[in-house]
């Protein structure tokens, strides 16, 4: 057999194995955009209503699209009196959370992996155990606790659960990140003269940073869309009430005002998103290839 023929039969086998995979292929891919479709649809409906005028939204035939798009919705919304410092609440609470639990998780899931103390399994379970208490449950004992510190009406009552609710998920997380940077890295950098805190926060924080992105994720889209905190722990001071309460404003019982309600919630959503798209290339980045032995 020629060079020529060898070349051609390799091409024809080539050919073959693509076409034998691409119907699965074809599958996969249609089956993730339908998956993609179903979950994107209450997005989009969100954001219809919010531009649907009054008439289409109370229409007994709702349709998937409309011809006369309002902002009368966001009128009302951004004419409301508190809205500005409901966002800054909301802001306020989020940033901190995000900032004090990725700095809390950093510290705690390297001294879970890297020291051995005792009873150092036993509080790795005690994380995960943590994380299986329905926050519904929690929420009375939680609220007397608050009481009893004096926190109740301020941001300290919904920043406090947020942070101590965040702090396991992302230490059982983090610990994984920390475990996979070698420990020969770290005993290069101490015979080169660096010290603990000089190795902790210039190579391995930055080795760890995109798992501390993952979960300032987590912990920035719970305590920004927080409703039952807010509702249980802010009682008489609006003035510290945050974005999901504000929404209450456009829900009555009689007559509720959806179209300002879908127009709070998409105003909601604009920050989520900024923030992920800020953050996405962190999120999906590992330590894969980042360090070797």
């Amino acid at each position: 057999m020629t060079s020529t023929d060898s070349v051609r039969s390799g091409f024809v086998r080539d050919l073959v194995r693509r076409s034998v995979r691409r119907p699965w292929r074809l599958a996969a891919e249609v089956s993730a955009l339908l998956i993609a479709a179903v979950v994107a649809f209450p997005l989009y409906w969100m954001v219809l209503s919010a531009f649907k005028p009054a008439g289409e939204i109370e229409s007994s035939e709702p349709r998937p699209w409309t011809l006369s798009p309002s902002l009368d919705s966001f009128r009302r919304v951004f004419g409301q009196q508190e809205f500005g410092r409901y966002f800054l609440n909301s802001l306020v609470v989020a940033v901190t959370v995000v900032a004090v639990s990725a700095l809390i998780a950093f510290l705690a899931a390297t001294a879970v992996t890297r020291f051995r103390f005792r009873f150092r399994t036993t509080l790795l379970i005690m994380f995960l155990v943590a994380q299986m208490v329905p926050v519904e449950a929690l929420t009375i004992p939680l609220f007397f606790q608050m009481r009893d510190f004096g926190q109740l009406n301020t941001l300290g009552a919904l920043i406090l659960p947020h942070i101590a609710f965040s702090l396991p998920f992302a230490i059982w997380m983090l610990r994984g990140f920390v475990k996979a940077v070698p420990e020969a890295l770290e005993e290069a950098a101490h015979i080169d003269g660096a010290s603990r805190t000089r190795f902790l926060w210039q190579i391995l924080f930055p080795l760890v940073f995109p798992g501390l992105v993952a979960t300032s994720v987590f912990s920035f889209i719970s305590a920004w869309n927080d409703f039952l905190f807010a509702k249980s722990f802010i009682i008489s001071d609006t003035s510290q009430s945050t974005l999901p309460m504000a929404l209450l404003v456009f829900y009555k019982p009689d007559d509720p005002d959806w179209g300002g309600v879908m127009a709070g919630s998409t105003v909601m959503t604009i920050p989520v998103l900024i923030f992920f798209v800020l953050v996405q290339r962190r999120l999906v980045s590992g330590l894969g290839g980042a360090v070797k032995d």
